[in-house]
């Protein structure tokens, strides 16, 4: 009777087993939900930050802020070299401003973006909050006087490609799926940047 119960209770068992894998043939299968863009950047994480002794900075923060500075440096160089269809007219006013002013100005447009692209992309409220003007104001040389000129199609599309180098300098581009995401993000904001 011992064998007739525990053969009974195996047969129970892969029973119970086979019915509910057959069961849930049916079902979709839903796919991991994907990191966000800042964690896949390294996220919150805190990691001593390479610009500033003693202080520490969430990873994902810190890959942004690389590839934004990288960023700006491509375009401060696009803009000395004067070449056709350089970025100049648009950033004209910002790298007027001489001295000490520039240095911080610059520092100043690196923090923003840092902040922008950090917190619309999965960054703690906590450390990454931005609030300046929305892109459409920003971009208005009318509300804001540190804008040149309006922007057109070619010169975002310059500047897409100064930051899939930047990227690629500072290894985010190596990773194809986040470099593809990143670029949706610069995609999305291409209609209320394009002014002219």
């Amino acid at each position: 009777m011992k064998n007739f119960s525990k053969i009974t209770l195996g047969v129970l068992l892969v029973s119970a087993a086979a019915f509910t894998s057959c069961n849930n043939d049916d079902d979709p299968i839903v796919p991991a939900e994907k990191a966000s863009i800042y964690e896949r950047l390294g996220g919150t994480k805190m990691i001593a930050d390479p610009d500033n002794a003693g202080q520490m900075i969430e990873a994902g923060r810190l890959s942004f802020r690389k590839v934004i500075n990288s960023t700006i440096g491509l375009i401060v160089a696009d803009v000395q070299s004067n070449a056709s269809g350089n970025l100049q007219e648009h950033f004209a006013p910002l790298l007027a401003e001489t001295g000490q002013t520039q240095a911080t100005n610059i520092a100043k447009l690196s923090d923003n973006l840092t902040d922008f692209f950090s917190f619309n992309t999965g960054g703690t409220n906590a450390v990454n909050k931005y609030t300046g003007l929305n892109m459409v104001a920003t971009h208005d040389p009318a509300q804001n006087p540190r804008m040149g000129t309006k922007i057109d199609a070619a010169a975002y599309t310059k500047f897409e490609g100064y930051v899939g180098a930047a990227a690629n300098k500072n290894g985010v581009a190596a990773n194809t799926e986040l470099y593809t995401d990143i670029v949706a993000v610069l995609e999305s904001l291409r209609k209320p940047i394009i002014q002219k």
